[in-house]
């Protein structure tokens, strides 16, 4: 399950307000508010919500374990055309900066 600290984190990743979070989901700001609050229960319905939206915007959330002995986090997704530079075979002097 989604933490609070995943959910703030990827609000704040992304840029995003209580408020706009709220409009997004169509949730309340309370209730969004309440999803992030540290130690918080967090309403199992409204955390479904804000991690499909947040999800929906480019956040990968990891489980415990996920990575090499890492806790609960979050990263963005790789864009679907990274640019990741020049490739090995492709490298002349006319691309050579």
């Amino acid at each position: 399950m989604t933490t609070p600290a995943q959910i703030r984190a990827a609000r704040a990743m992304l840029g995003l307000t209580i408020g706009e979070v709220a409009a997004i989901t169509g949730l309340s700001e309370a209730s969004v508010e309440e999803a992030e609050r540290p130690g918080g229960s967090g309403d199992p319905a409204v955390l479904r919500i804000l991690t499909d939206a947040l999800e929906g915007r480019g956040v990968l959330f990891l489980s415990a374990g996920d990575e090499e002995g890492g806790g609960p986090g979050i990263r963005l997704k790789r864009p679907p055309h990274a640019d990741d530079g020049t490739r090995p075979e492709n490298l002349n002097a006319a691309n050579d900066d």
